[in-house]
């Protein structure tokens, strides 16, 4: 990935991120391609009409359904879908929190069960990696614990405990596995988490940001409070992060 600077306004930036697969000018609208393909939309639509350079894809449905070694066999999801340009791949963390009833965070991973039939399932950190090699996606992020707002202190203080402990594990293997020559072209993002709170999110961004990342997310909001709150925390947030990656 090539990451540059374009422009600034107080914290606000304009950037430029080259993958392998296109060149993304920020800030941009990523279309949600839950399973590799935007709702309503054929490749035809999201490349000419939305003119999009980069689309998300979803891991937890992926894995589910069509299965993620199934797609590794087509191709990846750049030749499962046809879409030539970028891909995100989420870590399936979102949707252990919003199925929450049939799912259940521990220290090694998150523990859920298919809304589509019903067996039981682990994300653990090093899973997640792989599941996401297999896909082939040029952005994939982390496992993180999510947590719903408002929370108390004591759980977001384990979101944070938990997020960090497998952010390093997750980079110690991403990287390992490049070492062999897996995932060469990919690049791989933690997720801040925090809550509403200042003092978590700045410890939670003082340490992923302190790991070999190649970019970082603000994760753990739109999850149930209000929206000033939302945006006094991103503004808060983002004076930890660093200036030379996404």
């Amino acid at each position: 990935m090539q990451f540059t600077l374009d422009a600034t306004s107080k914290n606000a930036r304009a950037c430029t991120i080259k993958t392998a697969h296109s060149t993304i000018k920020t800030p941009v609208f990523m279309p949600v391609g839950t399973l590799g393909s935007v709702k309503a939309l054929d490749m035809e639509d999201v490349l000419e009409l939305l003119g999009a350079e980069i689309i998300l894809a979803n891991t937890y449905h992926m894995y589910l359904r069509p299965g993620d070694t199934t797609v590794a066999k087509m191709g990846k999801l750049h030749g499962f879908t046809t879409y030539p340009k970028s891909f995100l791949t989420d870590s399936g963390g979102f949707q252990a929190f919003s199925l929450s009833d049939i799912s259940k965070a521990s220290q090694n991973g998150i523990e859920f069960r298919s809304h589509i039939d019903g067996s039981k399932h682990f994300f653990t950190p090093k899973k997640v990696i792989d599941i996401q090699h297999n896909l082939g996606s040029d952005i994939m992020m982390i496992l993180d614990d999510l947590v719903a707002l408002p929370a108390t202190q004591e759980r977001i203080a384990l979101s944070i405990e938990r997020t960090t402990a497998w952010a390093k594990e997750s980079i110690d293997y991403f990287r390992a596995k490049q070492k062999e020559g897996i995932g060469l072209e990919q690049n791989i993002f933690a997720i801040i988490q925090g809550g509403t709170d200042k003092a978590f999110r700045t410890k939670s961004a003082t340490e992923l940001c302190a790991l070999d990342f190649d970019g970082f997310a603000i994760g753990g909001l739109s999850v149930g409070e209000l929206n000033q709150e939302m945006y006094n925390t991103v503004e808060h947030t983002v004076q930890y992060m660093p200036q030379d990656k996404p």
